[in-house]
């Protein structure tokens, strides 16, 4: 399956973006990828986007990671609600609250 996703590129401190077609099996930082979609560079908050090719290939049948899918939404490419990217972690419960049960 194809996927729509970030990887990351440039020096430490200076973090950059690659947005990048690739396949979900491989690795995020193994190189391997089909097409370069646009970038993002946090330090200057730019977000570039070839919106012809991304809707191209989201019509193929590439599905998006869940940060690229948010980005696109607020760059207006895709229409709908933003998703949940923060972890699904459960909050962590204290013993004594555990033996007051």
């Amino acid at each position: 399956m194809l996927s729509i996703r970030l990887q990351r590129i440039g020096r430490k401190n200076e973090v950059a973006f690659r947005v990048v077609l690739t396949d979900s099996k491989n690795a995020a930082k193994s190189g391997k990828f089909k097409e370069v979609l646009g970038f993002y560079t946090l330090k200057e908050d730019k977000i570039e986007f070839k919106k012809e090719r991304i809707s191209h290939w989201l019509s193929v049948g590439a599905q998006p990671s869940d940060t690229v899918y948010n980005m696109l939404v607020s760059a207006g490419i895709i229409e709908g609600k933003k998703r949940n990217v923060l972890s699904k972690k459960l909050p962590t419960v204290k013993r004594k609250e555990i033996k007051k049960k």
